[in-house]
């Protein structure tokens, strides 16, 4: 008779309890997501100082974003082959060696070398998306939604953070030694890491190991290429993926481009740094908030309401004249919008397919993320600087809202059936 697996054998140690999981990741997910959402704050000192052009410093934050979103399925594919710690480890110190280089970088080909390759491909290794993915596979199912939103909260509570400081440490030691300063918190975020160990994923099921659960059937023996056949075959994720692509041109352009464009307005630089923080703050309630009203509402229509919203909250914004009421007004709206569809985005992947390939499907969507931040980044230099101003883009982003809140209303959000696609052996 095979001997059952006893509980105690898959508890976790006192470190992989879900507390210190919760705390770690979060820390992680607010060092790489602060330093990151306060670019924008960096464009007029280095423009000004390097003699770099605004096309020059918004394609450099292109390129971020979109090897970001390319690096994103790879380092999703081996966290989930080999562990998550080694990619997090990696990823930080990538994304330190970006900063500090960025700091000297005194050309074109320098620039776009740190500022874009070397913090984008970082970003793909330690971004909070590893951190959500690792809270996936080890957090207990009562723990995911909360998990997953607190993840999302804390990166945004780092741009509530990091943006004030940004400000403050720009004015005070100046911008280059800004950057020095957050590629020394990349190298002391490296040891949380150890807390996020997820096991290296076996290439057979374990003898003794009970059946997978209805709607994962064969699970354990999927290989990598199934997933993504089975992913791309399947509508709802389809779906997904291309709604995904407006939250990325959303944000990008408003952290990159806001600052600017308040600044063009007639505001303060400061009044820029205290939007962005108030995204960052008012995220934290958005996140939280997305990640348990979406074990109460169906995901598809939480996701649909959020892009509604964005493209109402844009719409108004520059239908009224800009001040500095408005503008903070605008950054506390956007906020409760802004990483909100995170949960529900990893977490109709989770019930579509599983956690076992969680982090490489969810870093193919986040590609998608990322190409429309890219997109966003472009057409946002390319307009102000041929047109003179940002109204295409600002009316362009009412628009994808839109069109992404119909996107997500078909999705399914039950288990695929895997019984013809992945054979039990």
């Amino acid at each position: 008779m095979t001997k059952p697996v006893s509980s105690s054998a898959s508890s976790p140690a006192p470190l992989r309890s879900p507390l210190p999981i919760l705390l770690c990741g979060c820390l992680i997910a607010m060092a790489t997501f602060g330093p990151r959402s306060t670019m924008g704050l960096f464009t007029t000192p280095i423009t000004s100082e390097r003699g770099f052009s605004l096309e020059l410093f918004s394609f450099a934050m292109a390129i971020q974003n979109l090897l970001w979103g390319l690096g994103q399925p790879f380092a999703g594919a081996v966290a989930d082959r080999f562990g998550s710690t080694r990619v997090l480890a990696v990823g930080l110190i990538v994304y330190a060696a970006g900063l500090a280089i960025m700091a000297y970088a005194s050309d074109p080909w320098s620039f776009n070398l740190s500022a874009g390759v070397l913090i984008g491909f970082g970003l793909s290794g330690c971004s909070f998306n590893l951190v959500l993915a690792a809270f996936g596979k080890l957090m207990p199912e009562r723990w995911r939604g909360t998990a997953i939103g607190a993840g999302s909260a804390a990166g945004s509570f780092g741009q509530f953070v990091f943006a004030p400081a940004s400000s403050l440490l720009i004015r005070s030691v100046g911008w280059s030694n800004t950057l020095l300063i957050f590629a020394g918190l990349m190298i002391l975020a490296v040891p949380l890491t150890l807390a996020l160990w997820t096991p290296r994923l076996a290439t057979s099921p374990t003898p003794g190991s009970t059946n997978p659960p209805a709607g994962v059937g064969a699970l354990s023996q999927q290989t990598l290429r199934q997933a993504l056949a089975e992913a791309f075959g399947h509508r709802s994720y389809v779906l997904l993926v291309m709604g995904f692509f407006v939250c990325g041109f959303h944000l990008a352009f408003v952290t990159i481009h806001l600052p600017k464009f308040l600044i063009e307005q007639g505001l303060t630089p400061e009044v820029g740094g205290w939007t962005l923080a108030l995204i960052g703050l008012f995220n934290i309630v958005g996140s939280l908030g997305s990640g348990m009203l979406g074990n109460r509402i169906p995901k598809r229509w939480l996701l649909s309401g959020i892009y509604l919203g964005r493209a109402i909250a844009i719409a108004l914004f520059v239908s009224f004249p800009i001040t500095n009421t408005s503008a903070l007004m605008f950054g506390a709206a956007l906020g409760l919008l802004w990483l909100s569809t995170i949960p529900p985005t990893s977490g109709l992947i989770a019930i579509m397919f599983g956690t076992r390939w969680l982090a490489m499907l969810y870093g193919f969507a986040f590609f998608s993320h990322q190409v429309g931040s890219f997109v966003g980044l472009v057409i946002a230099a390319w307009t102000r600087e041929v047109y003179g101003s940002y109204d295409i883009i600002w009316w362009l982003g009412v628009l994808l809202g839109l069109l992404a809140a119909i996107v997500n209303m078909p999705i399914r959000e039950t288990p695929v059936d895997r019984a013809a696609t992945v054979p039990a052996e």
